[in-house]
């Protein structure tokens, strides 16, 4: 009878210890991040009245088993699932949640942790932070050059940061050119180009016509003083073809020395500007064709000194940096972690984990890659507690704390009547 109580003291332990992992699941319900927990339960020792017994064929005996009585059960162990939970749509540009295996990397002090809340935020020193101030690590970009194969560090974007300028190497021309206007008539077009100290330098293409399919091409900056200047190398002559409406030769590229330098008071580091007409099935190429007028120069690949405005993040953890001047440029990565055993992890809090030497070493590397997830950006993981799950093992709980109520009642009534045997 003192076995079976001391067995339903077990169980109310055991499934007291139950009742506290469903609780907690359930008041984590709306938890971003959150991995629920799974109780285990494991029987305790029993004690052994007959050992088992082998055949004796000598004696015509057959083989007896052995006869034990359990003493009770025990709580074996409480198992983090790390099932995937649903993304809920934040719209904050640096919320994100994992699609697929992996952890964020923080630093907070001298600790690593790890973990699938991505509810980040910048602190005044443009480090991605958690609320609770730990970093986010990652990889920070070098002229927009990421080394993933690099230690990770903080990861770290103030907004302000400079690009340098970018001095312009070419430049394209495009549209249609009107192949049925008058000798003599003359079409602008300008376009900004950069020197390599990022001054604007805006120059203009004059086309005037000499002849059928045939067109003069000035071009023209203005100089310090702002009285527009000629290009050394122009004008120059362009011929099209009548028939397929393209030029049947290519403009010279404008070459940049010191010469140009003093005639427009710029820059320019030596080299030349490529002008790019397209070719045939470019639908930017330029033509000539009878009807209106749309030639105009398109592009160029220069910048003036650019400052960041806004980032975005990729599936892949590449922040792309936004810049005042239009261009855009990696400034950093954020780094994921997988292991081997992800439920070897132990709980640190706030939605952390650390290592342990269960878990097995991080493999530390960018997202979508080695196993690891993707990155969804604008969107948390919510928790993935079932509650449907958790109410059916709330009443398992309860009705079997109950039951070993019973076990430990029904015991102390049978003591009872025993202690009365002498009455």
């Amino acid at each position: 009878m003192l076995r079976s109580m001391f067995a339903g003291v077990s169980g109310l332990r055991g499934h007291q210890a139950m009742m506290d992992v469903i609780g907690n699941n359930i008041s984590n319900v709306n938890t971003a991040g959150y991995k629920g927990g799974q109780v285990i339960f494991q029987d305790l020792l029993s004690q052994v009245l007959r050992g088992a017994g082998a055949p004796d064929a000598t004696n015509g005996l057959g083989g007896t088993n052995p006869s034990q009585v359990g003493l009770g059960v025990r709580l074996g162990s409480v198992i983090t699932s790390f099932s995937q939970g649903a993304s809920q749509l934040t719209g904050r540009a640096t919320d994100l949640s994992i699609l697929g295996d992996g952890f964020f990397v923080l630093k907070n002090g001298g600790q690593t942790l790890y973990t699938r809340l991505g509810a980040f935020d910048f602190d005044t020193d443009g480090r991605l932070v958690t609320a609770d101030g730990a970093i986010t690590q990652g990889w920070l970009a070098a002229n927009g050059v990421i080394n993933t194969n690099a230690p990770v560090t903080d990861l770290q974007m103030p907004l302000g940061q400079t690009m340098p300028p970018v001095q312009t190497t070419s430049l394209s021309i495009g549209g249609n050119i009107p192949a049925d206007a008058a000798v003599g008539t003359a079409i602008t077009t300008s376009i900004t180009t950069y020197d390599a100290n990022g001054k604007a330098v805006p120059f203009t293409f004059t086309f005037t016509k000499t002849a059928a399919d045939t067109w003069s091409v000035g071009l023209t900056a203005p100089d310090a003083g702002g009285t527009p200047q000629t290009i050394p190398g122009f004008p120059q002559v362009l011929t099209f073809n009548p028939t397929t409406g393209l030029p049947t030769a290519g403009l010279t590229a404008v070459t940049l020395n010191a010469a140009l330098n003093t005639l427009l008071g710029t820059n320019f580091t030596a080299g030349t500007i490529a002008i790019d007409l397209g070719s045939a099935g470019d639908p930017d190429a330029l033509l000539q064709f009878a009807g209106s007028n749309s030639m105009a120069a398109l592009t160029q690949d220069g910048a003036a000194i650019g400052f960041l405005r806004s980032f975005s993040i990729g599936s892949d953890g590449v922040v792309t940096g936004v810049f005042s001047n239009g261009r855009t440029q990696p400034i950093g990565q954020i780094a994921l972690a997988t292991f081997t055993n992800p439920a070897g992890l132990e709980k640190s809090g706030s939605s952390s984990y650390t290592q342990s030497v269960n878990s097995g070493l991080p493999s530390v590397g960018s997202a979508g890659g080695g196993g690891r997830g993707t990155l969804s950006g604008g969107t948390l993981e919510m928790s993935n507690v079932d509650l449907a799950q958790e109410f059916t093992n709330l009443i398992v709980a309860q009705r079997g704390f109950q039951a070993n109520s019973r076990v430990i009642t029904s015991s102390d009534e049978l003591l009872q009547d025993l202690v009365n045997l002498k009455r």
